[in-house]
């Protein structure tokens, strides 16, 4: 069972982020992490997103039942609503063609992992855009984000961490594998040799450790992606909090909870300055500066080692909750001007973020970085 009272600090973020507007009211219904009946965790949120499938609204349905399996799944109510979740999202896309977005299975070393995806042509292969979300994300709760990516002039995959809904896979400092296997699957499909990743939190470690080895990925957009310090800083480790480091050991398969067995054994997965120093291709990350997860250490060793790097600071926890339309401006500002588009589009996205730049100044919430 997980400790609610961290449950309810940390979903916060990914409520704002996918605009669920009664999460505190629902919350505040909340009084255990047992089973899936009233007042339970999995049971709340779930019943939330019955009575939206109701309504037929199984998108915004989709979002609740993300949020009941949060963190990750221990058990049947869990499961359910998992499964619910995929099936919502599948429902929508279903009944909507014209937004072509796809059902994409891949096989890969260790089991078939599903994703969502768009744009794949073969007789017009597009460059990629590979979204992934970090340790508690689901794909669900990014893939409608597909029905704008036609506007880059790309394709796109989301795609889910190892051991994460439908990615059946292991977790493991290996990891970063995965991504090259999935560009593999879809190199009859997709300008694979033009990949581009939109990899949060523990994913854009995942990104830049595939980058480092496989020179198709062009560019990485993270936010919030442990490096280094994390794996290693054992007087940090101490202070991660408790859903962080059960989620890790769930998608490791460790059975033991303890903190110094699951993050002290962690050191393989940092990247070294070498590594970083290597990267040959341009780098941005959102930092959180009151960040609670991941270490100050780490976006300096981005700064300190990668040669095209650029930072937005926030002044806010992690995930910056407070800022959610500020970092995904910038995320998608940042890749328009990886891929050097031009023209009304790319000029709209530039003055909507410098827009918010300016207004976010003024009240001092952003930090350095945001020029890049």
């Amino acid at each position: 069972m997980n400790d609610l009272a961290e449950l309810k600090e940390f979903v916060v973020v990914h409520a704002r982020g996918q605009r669920i507007p009664d999460h505190q009211q629902l919350l505040d219904r909340i009084h255990t992490d047992e089973g899936g009946g009233p007042g339970s965790w999995a049971g709340e949120w779930s019943a939330a997103g019955r009575r939206l499938i109701e309504r037929d609204m199984p998108l915004e349905a989709c979002r609740y039942f993300a949020m009941a399996r949060f963190p990750f799944v221990d058990g049947p109510a869990r499961q359910e609503a998992q499964n619910a979740c995929v099936d919502a999202f599948d429902r929508w896309r279903s009944a909507r063609p014209e937004l072509g977005i796809e059902s994409l299975e891949v096989e890969l070393p260790g089991g078939r992992m599903r994703c969502w995806a768009t744009g794949l042509d073969a007789a017009d292969p597009r460059p990629l855009l590979v979204i992934t979300g970090g340790i508690v994300s689901v794909k669900e709760l990014w893939a409608p984000v597909l029905t704008s990516v036609r506007h880059l002039g790309m394709a796109a995959i989301v795609a889910e961490l190892p051991g994460i809904g439908e990615n059946p896979l292991r977790y493991g400092p290996k990891s970063s594998r995965m991504l090259s296997w999935l560009l593999d699957a879809v190199a009859d499909r997709a300008e694979v040799a033009r990949t581009y990743a939109l990899a949060l939190s523990f994913s854009g470690h995942l990104a830049l450790g595939c980058a480092a080895e496989d020179s198709r990925i062009r560019g990485v957009v993270t936010a919030g992606a442990p490096v280094s310090a994390f794996f290693q800083d054992r007087e940090w480790q101490r202070t991660v909090p408790r859903v962080t480091v059960d989620t890790l050991a769930h998608l490791r398969g460790i059975d033991s909870h303890d903190r110094g067995e699951v993050l002290g054994s962690m050191g393989e997965f940092a990247l070294d300055g070498a590594l970083l120093e290597g990267l040959r291709i341009p780098v941005r990350c959102v930092v959180s500066g009151r960040d609670e997860i991941i270490p100050a250490a780490d976006p300096a060793a981005l700064e300190r080692h990668v040669r095209d790097v650029g930072l937005l600071t926030i002044d806010d926890v992690h995930g910056s909750p407070a800022h959610t339309a500020e970092t995904r401006m910038w995320c998608v500002r940042a890749l328009v001007r990886m891929r050097g588009l031009r023209g009304p589009k790319a000029a709209a996205v530039d003055l909507a973020w410098r827009g918010m730049w300016a207004r976010r100044r003024l009240g001092g919430a952003l930090g350095r970085g945001q020029s890049r």
